[in-house]
């Protein structure tokens, strides 16, 4: 039987992306949302809670990541829950984190909330009101040569 390996996250960043490149030259971009939740306790008080999630992006998805993200911003996120080893200190360590294959900036451009903010736009210069167009005094005898 197939299975499915698919996560999707609507949250903020916690923090500006971190980017760098492999060896080959690939982009590497790691990045951690923060999804907020809340639920009612057994006292009737309403508890709010976060759970951060790391996300790593590859290629020209990392690099657009790097480039247009930003600490607080929305995003929607999709990707596929791994896990990997290194090792660090001659001691073999494990991280999971989600390989991003698909990201979506979400809220509005100058949205301060959102973490970035859209070139401000100068209005239009508006031309003067057209005044109505006065004649010139017309003198028919006396022209004065």
């Amino acid at each position: 039987m197939k299975s499915l390996n698919r996560c999707t996250f609507i949250g903020n960043l916690v923090r500006d992306p971190e980017a760098r490149a492999m060896g080959d030259g690939t982009a590497v971009t790691k990045l951690t949302i923060a999804v907020n939740d809340s639920y009612t306790n057994a006292g009737g008080q309403k508890v709010e809670r976060a759970e951060f999630v790391p996300l790593v992006a590859f290629g020209k998805l990392g690099e657009i990541c790097a480039m247009y993200l930003k600490k607080g911003q929305q995003v929607y996120v999709e990707g596929a829950f791994t896990t990997r080893s290194y090792d660090k200190d001659g001691e073999k360590r494990y991280t999971t984190e989600v390989k991003l294959e698909n990201m979506q900036m979400l809220g509005k451009k100058d949205d301060a909330s959102s973490g970035y903010s859209a070139p401000q736009r100068q209005p239009a210069a508006r031309p003067a009101p057209r005044q109505p167009q006065q004649s010139a005094p017309h003198y028919e005898d006396d022209i004065p040569f």
